[in-house]
């Protein structure tokens, strides 16, 4: 389909080298995506918190993982299958998802705009903190909803563009998208209905949204996610326990906390964005040129809807829920697409001189965020405490087996990261956590563990942190195992990697119980 403005003019020589990247940006794409995986997997064999949860999880397929939809661990299992429950599984992973969020965005804005603007709001995703940063350094589910998110807005512009016409491929392609987003992270529901409603109330999305065959949609959409809707209903308090813990909702909520907080994290998405913007392009933003192309008619109060309804839902959240609580990673799906509405609200921006400049800004903070991933081991010097990538996991795998654990049996530990940890050192083994915060029932978990690695005749592996523990957890674990007062407790203190002289080392009390 072509863009709805023509492309400009041709550059002069000076500019070739520019618009070359506008032409082919997936090399480049592809390049930046490999830099990172090299770093991650040079800086560190440590995990950090997600990626822990998802070697955890991993292990076996379900229709539910605890507070989160199944579908990334479910691509992270296949992935592991290949690669092991290991740093490069993770980090391909994660990364190939940047890729694809990137792509659709591309696609998205390509609907609307020719490939310099496309490139602009593509390059946008590494202005906004969440993707810029965040997604490189720790989030999961974030990043395949935010892909979602793209390929539902490429989707449904597509649609509207073509005027339903010949779209039987595409509304297929929307459900399945629909139904992935919905596996990927519960907040693509309030996204679909505000985007859905915004385009239903104008006349010219309306008609070609309702066109022959978008009853495809809805049908693949829910054939995807309702097994795993019948997982939420059927455990619903470990579904929800944990989002509605971070949202902190209160009985007698205090409205404007919650006005602040959702104030901050809107503003922690877009400022930089913003900023980078502004310094491009300058007064570009309000100042049209008389003979400026018009965009659509329907785009605009499309765009408005849609952030007016979102709005409204934020606030019904604060107002009604009581929600005290937002995280900018959690606004991210729903704020990701402002980039490509304000470019697409002034197509002249397409032939401005100074869009170069927003380029540089672009690729600037993508090569910053690329030189801070690979500083983070580093980061322990500035404020004298260890990261996780700081953990000596390599050293912690040869002290245990020098203690005698085979690697096999049934491995038990304080919390999903040092159980993620042991498992990318000991992938024959079964790894669970027994999280006092988690799971209330810690001696309860830890029995159950061990009376099943009991029965299939195995050993099995206790193990914490002997200086970050919550309350007495060892008198807890301990409390329904037979004769625990006689099982000998070890030690193991091993130097983190990478910090200031004079640092404690890392320190893991454990129970090694060979097979009987």
């Amino acid at each position: 389909m072509p863009s709805a403005f023509p492309p400009p003019a041709p550059p002069p020589a000076a500019r070739r080298g520019w618009d070359a990247l506008y032409a082919r940006p997936l090399p480049w794409l592809a390049l930046l995506a490999a830099a990172h995986v090299a770093v991650r997997l040079v800086i560190s064999p440590a995990l950090r918190w997600d990626e822990a949860e998802q070697i955890l999880w991993s292990q076996q397929l379900q229709w539910g993982y605890g507070p989160q939809p199944p579908l990334y661990t479910w691509l992270q299992w296949g992935v592991n299958q290949a690669l092991g429950p290991s740093v490069p599984a993770l980090a391909l992973l994660k990364h190939a998802l940047i890729v694809l969020t990137c792509v659709f965005m591309w696609l998205a804005a390509r609907e609307l705009l020719n490939r310099r603007g496309a490139w602009w709001v593509a390059g946008s995703l590494f202005l906004l903190p969440f993707f810029g940063w965040y997604a490189i350094n720790d989030l999961t589910h974030t990043i395949l909803v935010t892909a979602m998110t793209c390929a539902a807005w490429w989707l449904l512009l597509r649609i509207v563009r073509r005027q339903g016409r010949d779209c039987l491929r595409e509304f297929a392609a929307l459900g399945l998208v629909c139904g992935c987003g919905l596996l990927a992270k519960y907040s693509f529901a309030l996204l679909l209905a505000a985007l859905l409603a915004a385009l239903l109330s104008a006349p010219e999305p309306r008609r070609a949204l309702l066109a022959r065959g978008w009853w495809w949609t809805p049908l693949i959409a829910l054939l995807l996610a309702a097994p795993h809707g019948g997982w939420v209903l059927s455990h619903w308090h470990t579904a929800s326990a944990s989002t509605l813990r971070k949202m902190e909702i209160a009985a007698h909520p205090d409205w404007s906390l919650g006005l602040l907080n959702l104030l901050a994290a809107t503003l922690a998405t877009l400022t930089l964005w913003a900023l980078a913007a502004l310094a491009a392009f300058g007064s570009g933003w309000w100042r049209r040129p008389s003979r400026a192309p018009e965009p659509l008619a329907w785009l605009g109060p499309v765009f408005r809807r849609y952030l007016a309804l979102l709005a409204v839902a934020l606030l019904i959240l604060v107002f009604a829920a009581g929600v005290t609580a937002f995280k900018d990673r959690w606004l991210a799906p729903l704020l990701a697409p402002v980039p490509l509405m304000a470019f697409a609200l002034r197509p002249e921006l397409q032939a401005d001189p100074r869009g170069h400049r927003f380029t540089g800004l672009a690729l600037a903070a993508a090569l910053a965020m690329l030189a801070a991933d690979a500083a983070q081991p580093w980061f322990s010097f500035v404020d004298g405490k260890p990261h996780p990538v700081n953990y000596p996991v390599e050293q912690l795998g040869q002290a245990l087996r020098g203690a005698g654990y085979d690697g096999q049996g049934h491995i038990i530990a304080t919390d999903a990261l040092l159980a993620g940890i042991l498992r990318t050192r000991f992938p024959a083994a079964l790894v669970a956590a027994c999280r006092q915060r988690d799971i209330g029932d810690v001696a309860g978990c830890v029995a159950g563990h061990v009376q099943t690695a009991e029965r299939a005749r195995q050993g099995w592996l206790l193990i914490s942190y002997a200086d970050r523990l919550e309350g007495d957890w060892w008198k807890q674990a301990l409390a329904q195992i037979p004769d625990s007062g006689s099982l000998p407790r070890g030690n193991l203190r091993i130097p983190y990697r990478t910090v200031r002289r004079g640092q404690p080392p890392a320190s893991y009390d454990f129970i090694w119980q060979p097979a009987r």
